[in-house]
């Protein structure tokens, strides 16, 4: 059965360019490997999608909405539902003098920053500079293949889900607690310094009182403990679920081997 628009549902792609097999992206860290785009700085999990809500390409998210959960298959996009189709105008001729120090190292093929967009530098000669500031897949067409996963469930499924999507690696340590049209969310002390903890926090909010009816309220709390308090509460979890010493081992052990004695002299 289709998936109707703001069903939030997680799938795993990956995508190649169709005329070369390139592949420029997976959800899967096995597939990256083995297709050479591996990057260690990455977390790979399956995503999160909200359906018909534009969290993913255009192709992508109608393809999705089609599906059914457990479903696989394979998908081709056409420029028109990917990255669009090449735009002539967006390509520049500009003076290399405008890349100040940096002009003698450019190379054909070199992504730049230029006027706040990103651009492709596609030709070097007489002293200017070719730039290209369409997509780099723009006029490509793209394979996907894709599994749908799971749907999210309504309640701490749907809270969890989106807070692993704003903070991905802390999303599951995170504590909350919903009490009628309140949710309030506990930030680990590990996550106080991650760039960005504001927005992270208002994104959570949004998505929270977007996606979960009946929350009206989203309050955070930062919890700042004595450093030595916490350190004497991991010692004591640490000693209550450490095996017994050796002298209250053998002290537990003595009723048992003074019974294996009594009963060898008895026969």
């Amino acid at each position: 059965m289709p998936f109707t628009k703001g069903t939030l549902v997680y799938v795993n792609y990956t995508a190649k360019v169709k005329d070369t097999g390139e592949a420029i992206e997976t959800t899967i860290e096995e597939q990256a490997k083995k297709l050479d785009i591996h990057d260690a700085d990455r977390r790979y999990e399956p995503r999160l999608v909200s359906v018909g809500e534009d969290w993913v390409l255009k192709g992508l998210d109608e393809e999705i909405a089609k599906m059914d959960v457990g479903e696989k298959k394979t998908a081709e996009l056409p420029p028109d539902r990917a990255w669009g189709n090449r735009d002539p105008t967006l390509l520049r001729m500009v003076p290399l003098r405008k890349f100040g120090d940096k002009a003698d190292e450019l190379r054909v093929g070199d992504v730049v920053e230029m006027d706040d967009r990103v651009a492709v530098i596609r030709f070097i000669g007489s002293g200017r500079a070719q730039v290209d500031f369409n997509h780099r897949l723009a006029g490509k067409t793209l394979i996907y293949e894709i599994e749908a996963l799971r749907k999210v469930e309504p309640g701490e499924d749907t809270i969890r889900s989106l807070m692993k999507r704003r903070f991905p690696g802390e999303g599951e340590k995170i504590e909350f607690t919903q009490k009628g049209g309140e949710v309030s969310v506990t930030i680990p002390e590990e996550a106080f310094l991650v760039e960005g903890l504001q927005i992270i926090k208002r994104g959570i909010a949004n998505d929270i009182l977007h996606f979960v009816p009946e929350a009206k309220k989203i309050t955070f709390t930062e919890v700042y403990p004595r450093k030595e308090t916490a350190a004497k509460e991991k010692a004591k979890a640490t000693e209550a679920e450490a095996p017994a010493a050796p002298a209250e081992a053998a002290k537990a052990e003595a009723p048992a081997k003074k019974e294996k004695r009594e009963a060898k002299q008895t026969a």
